[in-house]
């Protein structure tokens, strides 16, 4: 699900994951860490809450699998950056 896009507007990064998230900062760095975050955010909601999807919309498996995959690695202690930027 490696489906980075990086946007610059004027003195400002963005970085999106696949729709799912993004991050922003004045460098590249900065917007990886920002949307690292981000994504930390939804993967332990997702651990913590589970995820239930309706008839009505189609849940995005490969989304789903990769925020179980960081809530795993983010509840063992690990850094989820390699896993996320790969």
């Amino acid at each position: 699900m490696s489906r980075l896009t990086i946007t610059e507007r004027g003195e400002r990064v963005r970085l999106t994951l696949a729709g799912l998230a993004s991050g922003e900062g004045a460098s590249l760095q900065e917007a990886a860490d920002d949307l690292a975050r981000r994504v930390l955010e939804l993967a332990e909601a997702f651990r913590s809450s589970g995820f239930a999807a309706s008839g009505e919309l189609v849940p995005d498996f490969e989304a789903v699998t990769l925020l179980h995959e960081l809530g795993e690695l983010a509840a063992a202690g690990e850094d989820i950056r390699a896993r996320l930027f790969a």
